[in-house]
């Protein structure tokens, strides 16, 4: 049998800088990223949504969504996993701030900690393009996830992170980047089902690293949808089968 250490050292991992760990902690990250995101990702389900669902947050970082998720989804449990245990030991503080059950766990995303079909819903926000094995880890969400349960991806592209400032900010695998199309493909070909009513594509200030945003507020230029490279890419996506 491997050893945790042994077992730790064959997952592919990339480190976060030290400014992009100070940076997840931020009125930004908290208010103008995730909030914007989840109350996004919760306007583009279809159908009722189970009354106290299982929530896995994959990725969970340092436990800011917990809260966010409570409020929006009034889950029964939600189960954080991360791979990067500082961050881990910070999202334990955080649980214990939300008036809900929480569970931590340490994994990795293409390995999930976790049966067959145990939740009604798995949240992958800004987490798929930091993990090198994506595949695998879209089959693990899809094994998790009760049939017909919901996948919400909230994922910036490879037109963002492959941006000359986040290079020089952030860590991440460049060659597993993926442009929105690609993604949707991805996730198509995972065994999830979606239609246009359940995609969105934000255009936020923050994702146009180039200018932030700053020639559209001057009037300059306004990029429209199909003319322009896009940076974010929000889906609800259902497990289709079984």
């Amino acid at each position: 049998m491997k050893s945790l250490a042994a077992v730790r050292a064959s997952v592919p991992f990339v480190p976060e800088t030290a400014f992009g760990v100070w940076f997840l902690r931020t009125y930004t990250w908290e208010h103008h990223v995730l909030r914007v995101a989840i109350d996004d990702l919760k306007r583009l389900i279809d159908g009722p949504l189970p009354d106290a669902p299982v929530i896995v947050d994959v990725g969970c970082g340092q436990g800011i969504s917990f809260k966010l998720l409570a409020q929006a989804f009034a889950p029964q449990r939600i189960v954080g996993i991360d791979y990067h245990e500082p961050s881990l030991a910070l999202a334990r503080d955080a649980a214990q701030q939300v008036g809900t059950e929480i569970e931590l766990l340490h994994g990795d995303c293409a390995a999930l900690p976790l049966p067959d079909a145990c939740a009604d819903i798995v949240f992958c926000h800004q987490t798929f393009h930091h993990l090198v094995e994506q595949e695998r880890a879209l089959a693990e969400f899809h094994r998790v996830l009760k049939p017909g349960g919901l996948l919400l991806f909230a994922e910036s592209t490879d037109a963002y992170i492959k941006s000359w400032v986040i290079r020089l900010l952030f860590r991440h695998p460049m060659h597993v980047q993926k442009s929105a199309d690609g993604y949707l493909a991805m996730l198509r070909e995972g065994g999830f089902a979606f239609g246009r009513e359940n995609i969105s594509l934000p255009y936020l200030w923050w994702s146009r690293a180039k200018d932030f945003g700053l020639l559209e507020r001057l009037g300059v230029y306004t990029p429209k949808p199909g003319k322009r490279r896009e940076t974010l890419v929000n889906v609800a996506a259902r497990k289709a089968g079984g």
